[in-house]
């Protein structure tokens, strides 16, 4: 039986727009066998009518957006990732409230990389002008539990790599560089 059949629990890939969530939580699912939450598709219409606007979204606006994800993850008793922002402590508390052994995967990344791959995207509803909002909001999760920080800089592969080793182990919060 390989490792990622094993694992239970569930997952949050985290962090500012454009760090790679999708793609990421995309291989963590796959891997482990898990359903996918791509986080973006639960935004009301509202707020994604805002965010084309290049109006940040407050907390009010992400409140009923974090309790249907909080709501989804708990659907999913066998396991789920989840692609999330998750910028604030309190917002990953609400995700916590649902699955208490709840992980995250931060994908730490740079305002100038974050703001080149936004950019890069012309189509998507979230624009670059949005890019610094998000780190204004960034409340890193710096000693909490359950927490991998990564490079969000390191090629896909090897991140998908070192989080299902790092949940393999359950090891503590850690980062995770460049070799």
């Amino acid at each position: 039986m390989r490792i990622e059949q094993r694992m239970s629990g569930a997952l949050v890939v985290m962090g500012v727009s454009g760090c790679g969530k999708s793609q990421l939580g995309a291989a963590l699912a796959a891997r482990l066998g898990w359903p996918l939450i791509e986080g973006d598709s639960f935004h009301a219409e509202a707020n994604l009518e805002r965010m084309r606007q290049g109006i940040p979204l407050t907390d009010a606006d992400r409140a009923g957006w974090l309790t249907r994800l909080a709501m989804e993850l708990g659907d999913h008793p066998g396991g789920a990732v989840l692609t999330c922002s998750a910028l604030k402590g309190s917002y990953r508390d609400r995700l916590r409230a649902a699955v208490p052994a709840l992980r995250f995967a931060w994908l730490d990344l740079d305002p100038a990389s974050a703001q080149a791959r936004v950019g890069q995207r012309p189509t998507h509803f979230f624009p670059a002008g949005l890019v610094a909002t998000q780190f204004e909001a960034l409340e890193p999760p710096h000693g909490e539990p359950g927490v991998l920080r990564l490079d969000a800089l390191l090629p896909p592969a090897e991140l998908a790599e070192l989080v299902l080793g790092w949940m393999a182990r359950a090891e503590p919060c850690t980062l995770v560089t460049g070799s």
